[in-house]
């Protein structure tokens, strides 16, 4: 087991040469179609853009550094194309899909469509849950879709030792975290967390990412319980379509924290079945 000390080394090595991260290529094709549609809304650009961590993430890093200086941190798509400009964001769009045709890496056993189906999954039911809740919906949406960005990174920069942790965890029939950590010595918590740092997202992301297993972490923002209980309804209905996935488990205290009804959590998981799926349809 590593020291926090080795911890931390390797984390900021890793995010220090971290400029990219892959996109799935099928909303690559959607969002040029969009991009070169001059008919195209900016309301239906945004949409396509918050469909994918790679761009999401990169757009929020940009505005968010001190290039900007702008005096509270961005949290949604939407806030940066209105500080950004639609031209700056649609450039900046068109240079990471170029980019990821020439830096995609391959990790034996990740399945990159089914990380995708999980995150978009986990990013509309804590959408459709901070909408009972009457919390700003589009925080919750950035937050589900970013969860787990750690596991991108740790993909993208280390493939080969990646595909061990998914052997193992296969293995071993273990959850994820205990698999990267027997393996790697740091978790995809670590590894979300530093780049969230590294890259100026907004507390209240970082905080999503950092307690979306553990929720009960004391002075943490709510927005990691809307997050912790979305990421196990998604597990739970399967929405990831990926074999042998493992439900994590549900934390007392982020579900007492929610305190929706049965009927709230019947009809939030089929609209998210449902969006999930028409979602599926156009771009799976």
């Amino acid at each position: 087991m590593k020291t926090d000390v080795e911890k931390n080394a390797l984390l900021q090595d890793m995010i220090k040469h971290m400029k990219d991260l892959p996109m799935l290529p099928a909303v690559a094709r959607e969002l040029v179609s969009v991009l070169e549609d001059e008919n195209s809304s900016l309301d239906l650009i945004n949409e396509k853009i918050a469909m994918d961590h790679a761009i999401t993430a990169k757009v929020l890093r940009l505005v968010n550094s001190s290039h900007f200086g702008v005096n509270s941190r961005v949290v949604t798509i939407q806030q940066a194309t209105a500080l950004l400009g639609v031209e700056k964001i649609k450039n900046l769009v068109r240079l990471t899909i170029l980019a990821n045709r020439s830096s995609a890496s391959y990790c034996e056993g990740f399945n990159f469509q089914a990380f995708w189906r999980h995150s978009v999954a986990t990013a509309i039911c804590a959408e459709l849950i901070s909408r009972a809740l009457h919390m700003k919906h589009d925080f919750a949406f950035t937050a589900g879709l970013l969860h787990d960005i750690g596991r991108l990174v740790l993909v993208t920069y280390y493939p080969e030792k990646y595909a061990e942790v998914i052997k193992h965890r296969q293995l071993k029939d273990c959850y994820l975290l205990d698999a990267e950590r027997e393996i790697m010595g740091i978790d995809h918590v670590d590894a979300g967390l530093a780049l969230a740092q590294q890259w100026f997202f907004a507390e209240a992301i970082q905080d999503a990412i950092r307690g979306h297993h553990c929720p009960g972490i004391a002075g943490i923002h709510p927005l990691a319980s809307v997050v912790h209980v979305a990421d196990a309804v998604v597990h739970a209905l399967d929405l990831a379509d990926e074999k042998n996935d493992v439900v994590p488990l549900l934390s007392a205290h982020a579900w007492d924290t929610l305190a929706l009804s049965e009927t709230e959590y019947l009809g939030i998981f089929r609209e998210t079945e449902m969006r999930v799926e028409a979602l599926n349809q156009i771009l799976i």
